[in-house]
């Protein structure tokens, strides 16, 4: 049995699934943060959303069957909670997503949390003009080198799919980079 296999039947375990979950969070929790908030850009917003994402793994454990990776299947609801609280903050300031992208870069330069140069604020200025499903499928490649067939698991889509939106993307954020 290997080791995925042995957490999630600890996990789905009354007795173990206490212990368990404490295991879950310190192997993953670093890494959906950062997933977390290349998506969302704030600290508060990732910390929001991670602890969301944390609370509906404890509670839907019971349901996951294994077809695919455990970390797949997180990685999944990290990203629908994360589009959720996008379209959520959209609303209710009643803006666009992409305008919503747009102020989220606009505050990075005032976040406490963000370490990056005017490099990496740039490149983020850029992914913010792709299209959502570009800006995860980059994000998910390039910062935190996930491979495609794992991608087609948490995004629900093809291969083939992604390695385009990444071509693409590729190609707007140089072109962007260029031109500014």
């Amino acid at each position: 049995m290997t080791d995925e296999a042995q957490l999630v039947k600890q996990l789905q375990s009354k007795t173990s699934k206490e212990q368990a979950f404490r295991a879950l969070l310190s192997l993953y929790k670093e890494r959906l943060y950062w997933h977390i908030r290349n998506i969302v850009k704030s600290h508060d917003d990732a910390d929001d959303v991670l602890q969301n994402t944390f609370i509906k793994i404890y509670k839907n454990i019971h349901n996951f069957k294994g077809d695919s990776k455990l970390f797949s299947w997180m990685y999944r609801i990290a990203t629908n909670e994360a589009i959720t609280l996008l379209n959520k903050n959209a609303k209710r300031l009643q803006i666009t997503s992409e305008e919503l992208q747009q102020l989220a870069i606009n505050n990075l330069t005032s976040d406490v949390y963000f370490e990056g140069d005017a490099i990496q604020l740039k490149l983020q200025k850029a992914i913010a003009t792709l299209p959502e499903k570009q800006q995860l499928v980059f994000n998910m490649k390039y910062f935190e080198d996930i491979k495609y067939k794992d991608m087609s698991v948490i995004l629900e889509t093809s291969e083939g799919a992604l390695k385009a939106s990444y071509h693409i993307a590729v190609k707007k954020i140089e072109a962007y980079l260029t031109d500014n």
